[in-house]
């Protein structure tokens, strides 16, 4: 392990969250609350800090990929820990534990949030707290892949590291390009919907703070009763469609912004997220007939919206989906379960894995009939190598354990099973809101301190793909 550069890397990835603490000061001065020299002491101490670990360390030799998995977790503490300064300083947050954890939820794109009576909260805090959500979506280090190049570091082992998901697509040859291509997509889909959504009736500081929040498929909104305060089939839709679109393989919005719109249909796993999506609405609407919703159009309307808000793990709503049939229950614990699709923003097991799960389930029973066949699991029309197979088992096998050792954990902090349960799923798979008393029109303030560390550790093993943050506990990582 090489932890002077690791140290240098987090301090030059401080320095620009020093930079990114200054963006909510022109709409503290607009709307004078109060908030602008807390954001501005906020960014000094994190520029002081960043400088001296850039400066004090010094390393000749190239990042491995062990230090790779160390700059990614520990970034992602860092902004945490830095990034939860403004709540505290200004007494938005009095306990270091809760800034840490709203924090934390931020960067994670969680949207789980132990903030109350939100619409009485400074402007400037609820966009920092949206733009915790924007910088984490694609990932803290393909942002910051602009500036490692100063540090003559090459990211490929930060990208191996940090995209989500099993697949690892390049547009680009340099890693560099590949990182501005794939936020150039991510700026252009933003703005695009924060025009939508004025149109729709949004001011600029609503409409930025929930198109940044969507496009990281987080949640956090600037309204206590989230989307659903607005009352607004258009600004539903347009929700749903750029929720929709944040869940999908950033690599194919890129293509089709170059003219190719066919790989959407030529790309296996798109094709079976789109499949989900449907019959996930189709599910609810159909439980929902005549017992929630009577107008089709209604019917549709929440339905789409939520199937999408909780398989993207985006977690806004506009509806108290718990007052729904208790069968709808079930279709949103297996949608917390699937999530976006690999290279995404979404968070989950990832679509693409849950496809390979079911071919491998489908194999397994062919071979079970035909021993002597020899058969191969694609992905498309590439065979999966065993290797990945065996790596996207291991996942799930590690996936469920965390569950089941966290939902017992929450149990203990005197939790019924269902608020435990979902919880752990609801934080582990990005997603924010749960079921029981962590459901849609609920929040984890009541959750004791001990109860948000876990959750605060299933976060960042969620946002990580969990291998990224264990392998960190095995002694041989930090030997030379």
């Amino acid at each position: 392990m090489n932890i002077p550069l690791t140290l240098r890397i987090l301090g030059a990835l401080l320095i620009f969250l020093a930079v990114a603490l200054l963006l909510p000061l022109p709409f503290s001065f607009y709307f004078e609350d109060g908030m602008a020299v807390h954001f501005f002491l906020s960014s000094l101490l994190s520029l002081v800090v960043g400088m001296f670990l850039l400066k004090a360390f010094d390393s000749e030799k190239e990042l491995s990929i062990r230090d790779g998995f160390a700059v990614v977790t520990f970034s992602w503490l860092f902004y945490a820990a830095f990034g939860a300064l403004p709540y505290l300083l200004s007494g938005t947050v009095s306990s270091p534990t809760d800034a840490f954890f709203e924090t934390m939820s931020g960067f994670t794109t969680t949207g789980a949030t132990i903030l109350t009576k939100i619409e009485g909260m400074p402007e400037s805090i609820l966009l920092w707290r949206a733009l915790t959500h924007w910088m984490g979506g694609m990932g803290i280090i393909v942002l910051s892949l602009a500036i490692l190049p100063m540090l003559g570091v090459g990211g490929m082992q930060l990208f191996q590291a940090e995209v989500p998901g099993p697949t690892a697509d390049r547009l680009k040859p340099r890693i560099q390009d590949t990182a501005k291509l794939l936020w150039g997509v991510y700026i252009l889909l933003t703005a695009m919907e924060a025009l939508l959504l004025m149109v729709g009736g949004m001011n600029l500081y609503e409409a930025l703070c929930h198109a940044f929040a969507t496009l990281a498929t987080g949640g956090f909104s600037t309204r206590d009763a989230s989307v659903a305060a607005f009352s607004n089939p258009f600004i539903d839709w347009v929700i749903t469609f750029f929720m929709f679109l944040a869940g999908i393989n950033f690599s194919l919005h890129y293509y089709a912004l170059k003219g190719r719109i066919g790989e959407y249909f030529r790309n296996q796993e798109c094709l079976f997220y789109v499949s989900i999506t449907l019959v996930a609405i189709f599910l609810l609407m159909a439980f929902n007939h005549g017992k929630v919703y009577d107008s089709l159009a209604d019917n549709l309307r929440f339905s789409a919206f939520q199937a999408v808000s909780i398989l993207t793990t985006t977690g806004f709503g506009t509806a108290d989906y718990e007052l729904w049939p208790p069968a709808t229950s079930c279709i949103f614990i297996f949608l917390m379960f699937v999530g976006g699709c690999a290279g995404s923003t979404g968070g989950g097991m990832k679509v693409a894995r849950m496809l390979l799960l079911f071919k491998h389930a489908r194999f397994q029973l062919y071979h079970l009939i035909h021993p002597r066949a020899v058969q191969l699991v694609k992905l498309g029309n590439a065979p999966v190598d065993r290797e990945v197979m065996q790596s996207i088992l291991g996942f799930f096998a590690l996936f469920v354990a965390i569950f089941v050792f966290a939902t017992f954990l929450m149990a203990g902090t005197g939790l019924d099973l269902v608020s435990a349960g979902s919880s752990v799923i609801a934080t582990l798979g990005n997603i924010g809101p749960g079921l029981g008393l962590v459901g849609p029109t609920d929040n984890y303030a009541h959750i004791l301190p001990f109860g948000k560390w876990v959750l605060i550790a299933c976060m960042l093993c969620g946002r990580l793909e969990l291998f990224t943050v264990l392998v960190l506990f095995f002694p041989s990582l930090w030997r030379k």
